[in-house]
């Protein structure tokens, strides 16, 4: 996060001069403090609680109601810790960058690009939008107000956060402008919609209202960012086509997350140090489904290559940390089901074992010299919001294993690699608490 969000006060220049003023970005205080009044029957965090000095437990999801103002991986003071928050961010910045160009690249369907519930049933790529959309979420909050829920839009940066959303949201549809969304059943349902119900793109988005005699906005009259009169720096929408359009922003997006380098090879026999994980030939990838509540509040999964240090306290930003895999569970409403549910996740691993190859620990990232070491270093661990470590096998319905695909670089600025079909490699995680064995399902 960088200064403007991340300091208690700002400096600006006003009427008289320089002056130091409380930074509207870094929180957002109450008021008044939430009162019970204020949820709705039967919402579990519809009691009153006094203030911070009764906070026991920051995985609690009721006790974000305690706060006077929003935090950040609040400590047991309940105050924000934006170093740590930083060191969270740092350690997943290249996993984050690597998902999102492979999702932008390689996804042209909208039903498995936008959310974690789902899978087509073939076992192949687990990556989302809604699945890089909770890791902020659940790195920034980590037990305050950003990785709970129904909370998460009192903090300054939830708009900032969102707004990167909708800006990937909207470089996505410039790139696949023919798909959109289609009928599905929403499992958990909303205050406004039942469980089961389908949504399709007529479906109002409570509480959007178009205008003021209390039309609703849909996703069929919100569909393009144009009509409400504004754009991205990757999307310059005027003057071209749709053909031209899609092939500008694969360019700046290549420009982004892939970019040439003469002093990076893309050739995975080669031990030259990587710059870019997305150029390599060969990609590594960690499959994961789970019961959406199999923990009553939200948790990490981290995963390392090494052993994972002894604090529990150190894992979101171990020097042996791939990448944090971030579950955000749903609030318990009246309306709402307590049926299961599976989310699909994906995590990337190829820029943990490119750097392997330039320090020659491998000798490149093919199946042969890559499986063996997964077999052997991959390992993971589950970790609630407040620190605390959860055994792995206390998590319902978690099933691991790794993917791997072909990839074929191109030549132009201006297109998207190849991507092969992913092969699971089931053997790497078989025999490990949460790893798919050899013959079950994918």
């Amino acid at each position: 996060m960088p200064a403007a969000v991340s300091d208690p006060t700002i400096s600006i220049n006003g009427p008289q001069g320089p002056e130091t003023i409380v930074n509207p970005l870094y929180n957002y205080t109450f008021h008044p403090q939430p009162s019970a009044s204020d949820f709705p029957p039967g919402d579990p965090v519809s009691y009153e609680i006094s203030g911070p000095s009764e906070i026991s437990a920051r995985d609690d999801p009721d006790i974000v109601a305690a706060y006077h103002s929003t935090v950040r991986y609040p400590n047991s003071a309940g105050e924000s810790q934006p170093v740590l928050v930083n060191q969270q961010l740092s350690a997943n910045a290249q996993a984050l960058q690597t998902l999102m160009y492979q999702l932008l690249a390689e996804q042209p369907y909208y039903a498995p690009f936008s959310n974690t519930a789902y899978s087509n049933g073939s076992g192949g790529g687990y990556n989302s939008l809604e699945n890089m959309h909770n890791a902020i979420h659940g790195l920034v909050g980590n037990g305050g107000h950003m990785s709970d829920i129904p909370y998460a839009g009192f903090d300054p940066i939830f708009w900032l956060h969102h707004a990167n959303v909708d800006r990937l949201f909207a470089i996505w549809q410039a790139l696949y402008p023919d798909s959109y969304t289609t009928p599905q059943a929403d499992a958990y349902g909303t205050f406004t919609n039942s469980p089961g119900e389908t949504e399709d793109v007529n479906t109002p988005l409570t509480p959007f209202h178009s205008d003021n005699s209390g039309t609703l906005y849909t996703s069929a009259t919100a569909r393009s960012i144009s009509s409400f009169g504004y754009s991205y720096p990757e999307i310059v929408d005027w003057g071209v086509n749709a053909s031209q359009l899609s092939a500008n922003v694969r360019a700046a997006i290549n420009a982004l997350y892939n970019p040439p380098s003469s002093t990076s090879k893309r050739d995975s026999n080669s031990s030259t140090a990587v710059i870019s994980p997305n150029s390599m030939d060969y990609q590594w990838f960690v499959n994961i489904r789970v019961d959406k509540n199999a923990l009553p509040s939200g948790y990490f999964i981290h995963f390392f290559l090494g052993t994972p240090p002894t604090s529990p306290s150190t894992w979101s930003f171990a020097s042996t940390l791939i990448a944090s895999h971030t579950v955000l569970t749903t609030p318990t409403i009246s309306n709402l089901t307590n049926q299961t549910q599976t989310l699909f996740g994906q995590i990337p691993l190829t820029h943990a074992l490119a750097a392997l190859v330039a320090s020659g620990i491998i000798s490149d990232l093919t199946p042969a010299s890559v499986r063996p070491l997964l077999t052997s270093q991959l390992s993971w661990r589950i970790q609630k919001f407040d620190d605390s470590a959860v055994h792995v096998s206390a998590v319902s319905g978690l099933k691991i294993y790794v993917v791997g695909q072909e990839v074929q670089q191109s030549a132009s600025a201006s297109e998207f690699p190849s991507y092969g079909q992913l092969v699971a490699y089931t053997g790497v995680t078989a025999g490990k608490i949460g790893g798919l064995g050899e013959g079950e399902e994918l």
